[in-house]
């Protein structure tokens, strides 16, 4: 007994880890991105929202990151695999419990009298009482580094998952930032369209009395209406768009559907600073991409694990306690009793079942490895596009304002002209629909600028990650190394 003992920490001791280590894999990045913002700037750990320079809106963005359900979920996630951890590196050592084996028990119990060779006498008492406790521990020697590679594995799914919650945590504050970003573009809108119809009302009521004056024709007056309800035709799509995205907003924010407050205009928002970065940053800072690694490392680990289920398993397992027929005597030398054994299992045929284990591992991490360097083409993707819609919009915004300006311009001269009998009133029409067209489109570039901001600092991933983080119940915790380490063995 005492040389397998020997025998089975000597083995142990000079035991390895089979399968693969792991080894950052090579990606293809691009120099320097296409469109890269010329104004840019090196910043991190910043509330960028606080750039807009609403405190509505950073209100929201605050309120959305300590409520928002789905960061909740993400968050509870983590918490599952980090259980799952504690399971999975609980094997590496020895377990000790109140076993079926050798309970802690009192019994009462009768004999049988002519259940032995031996005949009992009719007089002997074959009713008796036992009592017993005692431990039994039980250990699976990792030799082969199986239990290790699960917990490696176990341990980068926590990570990838945590990753999964920093992405949930950057997306929901994109989202909030841009939800108002458009919620405030459709109250533009709403003011445009009413002002709209406002005016053309006043010109309709004014037609209508020189109709009856016998100044201006019917089909002036129907001009006139026809605009007018035009205008007004528009006011109550603008209306369900605003009561929509105010809900979209409210589920962001955890909250019933409901009214959302207002800050500054969509005119007075900031544009706000543009982050800086090289392509292959991008392989650190963005969660997706640092999520989609820590698969991977978890896949790579799983081919140890499986190929460790070649190799023979020793275990150690051991029992102490006590038996009696008296309680009093439960606790005595006499009483004591105890067992040892060391066990070896090794496969010998299994028709393919480990084989299958091992090429479904390597398939694993195979499919790991493209899923991430997939993950890492379309985040410098991702970057491109944001890059080049800010920059299009920016001068979309910019050639819209300006057709507003001269199409004002053109509306006050044609009115000028009709009111001094130089042209018909179809010039001052055709003038001020194209002005309402303009101001309605410019509106919305204002938005499609500001929210293009928003999807760079999303797509480009960063240190301001940590700093939305922080405002949610999970970011404001321990850090999540420390978690790990402390995950608790009792």
């Amino acid at each position: 007994m005492r040389g397998v003992a020997l025998f089975c920490v000597a083995a142990f001791a000079g035991g390895c880890t089979l399968g693969p280590n792991y080894q950052r894999p090579q990606i293809e990045a691009p120099t320097a991105y296409r469109y890269a913002e010329p104004a840019a700037q090196a910043i991190a750990d910043v509330e960028w929202w606080e750039g807009f320079g609403d405190p509505v809106l950073s209100d929201l963005v605050r309120d959305a990151l300590r409520k928002n359900l789905d960061v909740r979920i993400a968050a509870a996630r983590v918490d599952i695999f980090l259980g799952t951890l504690a399971t999975t590196r609980s094997a590496l050592f020895p377990q000790v419990a109140i076993s079926p084996a050798f309970p802690v028990q009192a019994a009462r119990q009768r004999g049988s009298r002519i259940a032995t060779p031996q005949k009992i006498p009719l007089d002997a008492t074959v009713e008796y009482a036992t009592y017993q406790a005692g431990l039994s521990a039980s250990w699976e020697i990792d030799l082969w580094g199986k239990v290790r590679r699960q917990t490696d594995g176990a341990t980068a799914d926590v990570f990838a998952n945590e990753e999964a919650r920093r992405g949930v945590v950057l997306s929901v504050a994109a989202a909030t930032a841009s939800g108002y970003i458009a919620l405030r573009d459709l109250d533009r809108q709403l003011d445009i369209a009413r002002e709209t119809a406002r005016s053309r009302g006043d010109s309709l009521e004014l037609f209508q009395k020189r109709f009856a004056g016998g100044v201006v024709s019917q089909l002036e007056v129907s001009q006139v209406t026809s605009e007018f309800e035009s205008a007004l035709s528009t006011i109550p799509g603008i209306e369900r768009d605003i009561a929509v995205q105010e809900q979209a907003l409210s589920l962001l924010m955890g909250r019933n559907p409901g009214p959302i407050p207002r800050g500054r205009s969509i005119d007075q928002l900031k544009p706000i600073v543009i982050p800086a970065g090289l392509p292959s940053e991008l392989l650190e800072r963005r969660p997706d991409v640092r999520q989609a690694e820590q698969q991977l490392i978890s896949a790579n680990a799983q081919i140890g694990a499986a190929k460790a289920l070649y190799f023979p398993s020793i275990s150690l397992t051991g029992v102490f306690g006590a038996v009696s027929t008296a309680l009093g005597d439960l606790f005595t030398g006499p009483a004591r009793t105890w067992t040892f054994a060391a066990g070896l299992t090794a496969p010998i045929f299994n028709a393919g079942a480990l084989a299958g284990q091992v090429q479904q591992a390597e398939a694993g991490q195979r499919l790991a490895l493209a899923n991430y360097s997939k993950t890492v083409q379309a985040a410098f993707g991702d970057v491109e596009n944001a890059l080049i819609t800010a920059s299009m919009a920016r001068a979309t915004q910019a050639a819209l304002q300006r057709t507003v300006a001269a199409l004002a311009d053109y509306a006050r001269l044609a009115r000028l002209r009709y009111d001094n009998g130089y042209t018909s009133y179809i010039e001052v029409l055709d003038a001020e629909r194209s002005l309402f067209e303009a101001q309605l489109s410019y509106a919305h570039s204002q938005n499609t600028t500001l929210a293009a901001q928003v999807a760079i600092y999303k797509a480009m991933g960063g240190g301001w990650i940590d700093a939305a983080d922080r405002l949610t119940p999970v970011g404001a915790a321990a850090p999540l190394d420390k978690r790990v380490a402390d995950q608790p063995m009792f």
